[in-house]
């Protein structure tokens, strides 16, 4: 899972209230990444290698496995600024035949293992490079620290283990804010309505943050400033004019012209209460996140239903259908998997 954003560095401290800070070098000093709140997000779910991020160098790769980028004039790190007596809450993954699932959660095997993320963590920091050695049901296991694998001690099967921050009400979702702040946005409410436009499958797609920087809520927000002005933004190398007037968007570079249409957002407008409450998200053909919802594709649950069901086991799975296919969500690995096809997706939890 590679994502691009547009980032920027300063000198500075960390900012209040986040327990986290990344930092990227020229070899000269550290400068702290504006926005950083972009790669932590990713950086918690298992299943991201790693992303591509856009600063004042050009783009930069950052590999999570590693901590390094691809340019090698370049270095990055990630500190974690937390209260004395206080540690980073973090998961364990191991890679298992098609996902990465959390130690402690139940595996393919349908066996959970006899250690949990916790027991890792106590046994890595005793020794960082260390080996650490456990049981599932009869089968014995050992994990090494300095090469990050999981080996089978009676198969001698390797596979890969990585170590993740949780993700925290602390942590910012990339999605919850805009990457652009915009002016007297706070002063202003999203009204409950959706922006869309018409993409190149003829449905109506939902602006979204981690694409142009704008979700619908951010758009409202700039229309009720101005309902006859222009939004102007950016996706990879193109521009775009968003006309409020002519409900329309143009891409300022080749000339393309797409519909766009402002509609009440009936969902949040029927249940106030769930907007307080996470939002769930895959991601579907061409990199678009879309909401579960009973109304898309005959899916058989929704926002509501699965964040029921995190919240009873966070490292857990559950089971779905939609458009007469089965498929299972995996909240370890942040993952949804057809059982039919095999086809994997990413999949999202956000903050509002």
């Amino acid at each position: 899972m590679e994502n691009e954003e547009e980032v920027g560095y300063s000198s500075g401290t960390s900012v209040s209230g986040k327990h986290y800070e990344w930092q990227l070098s020229n070899g000269h000093q550290w400068l702290r990444i504006d926005n950083d709140h972009v790669i932590e997000t990713h950086y918690c779910q298992p299943g991201a290698k790693g992303m591509t991020i856009n600063t004042s160098h050009g783009q930069v790769f950052i590999d999570f496995d590693k901590l390094q980028t691809l340019n090698a004039a370049l270095k990055v790190q990630r500190l974690s600024f937390l209260p004395q007596g206080q540690t980073e809450d973090v998961g364990w993954y191991f890679r298992d035949d098609q996902l990465w699932r959390e130690y402690g959660s139940q595996g393919s095997s349908k066996l959970a293992s006899s250690i949990s993320s916790r027991d890792v963590e106590h046994q890595f920091t005793l020794n960082p490079q260390g080996t650490f050695s456990f049981t599932v049901g009869s089968t014995g296991y050992t994990l090494n620290f300095s090469t990050m694998t999981q080996t089978n001690c009676t198969t001698r099967l390797s596979r890969k283990i990585r170590r993740r921050p949780k993700f925290t009400s602390n942590t910012r979702s990339l999605y919850s804010t805009s990457v652009f702040p915009m002016a007297s946005s706070s002063q202003l409410t999203d009204g409950g309505y959706k922006w869309e436009f018409m993409a190149d499958e003829g449905q109506w797609t939902e602006y979204q943050a981690h694409i142009c920087s704008f979700d619908s809520s951010a758009i409202e927000r700039q229309y009720q400033l101005n309902p006859q002005g222009q939004l102007r933004f950016k996706i990879r190398k193109f521009s775009y004019t968003l006309d409020f007037s002519r409900m329309c968007q143009v891409n300022d570079n080749i000339g393309t012209k797409r519909a766009v249409r402002r509609t009440a957002d009936c969902e949040s407008q029927q249940n106030s209460s769930w907007g307080t409450q996470p939002r769930w998200q895959f991601q579907d053909i061409g990199g678009m996140w879309k909401d579960y919802s009973k109304r898309y594709h005959q899916c058989s649950v929704s926002s509501q239903d699965i964040e029921l069901q995190y919240q009873q086991n966070p490292s857990g799975t559950m089971m779905f259908t939609s458009n007469k296919f089965n498929y299972e969500l995996n909240f370890s690995a942040m993952t949804q998997r057809n059982l039919s096809t095999t086809t994997t997706r990413s999949v999202r939890r956000l903050n509002q």
